[in-house]
């Protein structure tokens, strides 16, 4: 009988591994992972170039000596899809070395413990919100003449009580509804801006709240007690008629992004987002479904907003 090949466990560390001696590569892979929580390795690969076979026997290494880690969690959601690249979090080395070279925080986290911790839905959302930022920061690298605001970015230029706030990019809005008063807590998946550079520089960017929506919560609910899209909705309008945005971010205006399931999913968003301006809906929200993730280039590709416009993302930096 021919010999097989002997394959090492995918979530345990062996101990019979080649030694490591990191390279500017490795490090950047590192840092994607820490600044995106979790990362397979496509999004890896499209974040960091280079050959598919080279970057995932790195990858192998790095997570050997605990400088990445692979959340089990990842067992469960992919049992019914095999051959599908592995998930990565950050390991202890690898926490340990950021703090070391760039004086990144260490505090006292089990970076292993954290990430085994890390239950399937979280997973899933994770990823999710990792794909939409890995392929717009992917896409304004080719596009030259776009920028990618990211959140820290952003952070360096809100005023400095919200700089001082534990969780700067999370914010309640007070309003009343039926003449009741009710407070609703907002924490967006994340927040980006896109602004234009080189001969077009000067034009105003747009800010964009990140909804990333894998229709597990009810557009919908009878009451405000527990969260829903509309819920959301509601929020972030309030929070434009009271200008929360320009106190909170030291920004002018923004819109809402939600990154569905299906075209069917987007139309009920649509419709419980009629409740705004006398039924005819909030251009302030937009929606777009997996094939937004999965073009080319979506940045160009096209989106709906809440009165049933067709546009793209570029056409709001103004």
């Amino acid at each position: 009988m021919p010999n097989r090949i002997q394959r090492s466990p995918r979530f345990e560390r062996t101990g019979n591994f080649s030694t490591i001696e990191l390279t500017e590569r490795d490090i950047e892979i590192i840092q994607a992972v820490h600044k995106h929580r979790f990362l397979d390795s496509e999004q890896i690969r499209l974040l960091i170039g280079g050959s598919r076979q080279n970057l995932l026997r790195r990858l192998a290494l790095l997570f050997q000596h605990r400088y990445l880690d692979r959340p089990r969690a990842q067992l469960e959601y992919f049992r019914p899809i095999r051959n599908r690249p592995l998930v990565y979090g950050l390991g202890n080395a690898g926490a340990d070395l950021l703090t070391e070279r760039f004086a990144v925080p260490r505090r006292k986290i089990d970076w292993q413990a954290k990430n085994q911790a890390a239950k399937r839905l979280f997973l899933q959302h994770s990823l999710l919100i990792s794909d939409v930022r890995v392929k717009l920061e992917a896409a304004c690298r080719r596009d030259r003449n776009t920028r990618l605001i990211e959140g820290d970015d952003l952070l360096e230029q809100c005023p400095f009580a919200t700089r001082q706030k534990q969780n700067p990019f999370r914010w309640t809005v007070r309003l009343l509804l039926d003449g009741a008063p009710l407070s609703l807590g907002i924490d967006p998946d994340d927040i980006f801006g896109l602004e234009f550079r080189g001969e077009q520089q000067g034009r105003r960017p747009a800010y964009f709240f990140l909804e990333a929506d894998r229709a597990t919560m009810p557009v919908q609910r009878s009451g405000f007690e527990r969260t829903s899209i509309f819920r959301k909705m509601l929020a972030y309008h309030e929070s434009w008629k009271q200008r929360l945005h320009e106190r909170h971010f030291g920004i002018s205006r923004f819109c809402v992004l939600f990154i569905t399931t299906s075209a069917e999913r987007i139309e009920t968003m649509i419709e419980a987002n009629r409740y705004f301006n006398a039924c005819k809906g909030s251009a302030q929200f937009l929606f777009a479904d997996h094939s937004f993730l999965e073009s080319a280039n979506p940045l160009s590709h096209s989106v709906l907003n809440g009165t049933g416009e067709s546009l793209t993302l570029l056409d709001l930096i103004r």
